[in-house]
């Protein structure tokens, strides 16, 4: 390789780092939650429970599944992705960690969790110590796109409502398929670009257009069958979602407005878009050979 083409690499290389810290440094202004592990707390005892004597994933539930859905979609999801008790998951993107603890508590299975919040690292770790998982759940910081893990690590990856907020699509599903063992799933649940732009903002993912990173569910498909997967599942379940009636319940201090502000409005602009179908909520559980 010549001079000029080694320099001419290394610049493109430097433009893509730089790039990829400024969309995460734009995801931790988004999700910020100072002194999230106090609110917990505080949100734990205004539920009537007591945070040392094990409050169960499931009491947690409508704290620490921050994904369209909520419990009820982990639910559903963990019945397509056919994890067993003895195999590794890891959980991208995991947030305060709810799906994990649904997996470990539930399968009793070892998970990893990548997060790139430090405040919902901490968050995850303390939720993760009241619910007696410390020993099954490690919560790392760091990228979705530089996962640190060697290959065929895993033989499940699982991700929520997070593909959104990356931009370099070809760079995650490589990422997802170098750390997955032959054979190993990938269950996801996602937003996709629906038939027009999305307009109502902001949302619980994006603050403005600027950091939405939407692709159709056919570009999700594509992409993953050119990394390698094969196709197990994949189903739109936007209408689904939007049948379920809106329920209204007595006030519940554990909320994901404990840590996401102005929820009322970034949820109902998630919802009007669904409804317009502007975006699309779509879920699947692809494989490796």
């Amino acid at each position: 390789m010549s001079a000029f083409h080694k320099t001419r690499n290394r610049l493109v290389a430097n433009v893509v780092n730089v790039e990829e810290k400024l969309i995460m440094a734009s995801l931790e202004t988004h999700y910020p939650a100072c002194d999230i592990e106090e609110r917990i707390l505080v949100a734990i005892r205004a539920a009537g429970l007591d945070p040392e004597q094990r409050p169960s994933p499931e009491a947690l539930g409508a704290l620490d599944h921050f994904h369209t859905g909520g419990l009820r979609a982990s639910l559903d999801l963990l019945a397509l992705a056919r994890i067993q008790s003895h195999e590794r998951v890891l959980d991208i993107g995991a947030g305060l960690a709810g799906p994990a603890r649904l997996l470990a508590s539930t399968l009793g299975c070892r998970v990893d969790c990548i997060e790139l919040s430090p405040d919902f690292c901490a968050g995850a770790a303390l939720l993760n110590r009241l619910t007696g998982l410390e020993d099954r759940i490690e919560v790392h910081r760091g990228s979705a796109l530089d996962l640190p893990f060697p290959n065929d690590t895993f033989d499940a990856v699982w991700m929520q409502n997070v593909g959104m907020n990356i931009a370099d699509k070809q760079k995650l599903y490589a990422e997802i398929f170098r750390v997955l063992k032959p054979g190993g799933r990938y269950a996801f649940q996602e937003m996709a670009a629906g038939e027009a732009a999305t307009s109502h903002f902001p949302l619980p993912w994006a603050t403005d257009p600027a950091d939405s990173y939407l692709i159709s569910g056919e570009a999700i498909c594509a992409l993953l069958v050119e990394k390698g997967f094969i196709a197990e599942v994949f189903e739109d379940t936007s209408d689904a979602h939007l049948s379920m009636a809106l329920v209204t319940t007595a006030p519940n201090p554990l909320t994901l407005g404990v840590y996401v502000d102005n929820l009322a409005e970034k949820a109902g602009n998630a919802r009007r878009s669904l409804e317009e179908g502007q975006i699309r909520l779509v879920r699947g559980v692809f494989r490796t050979e």
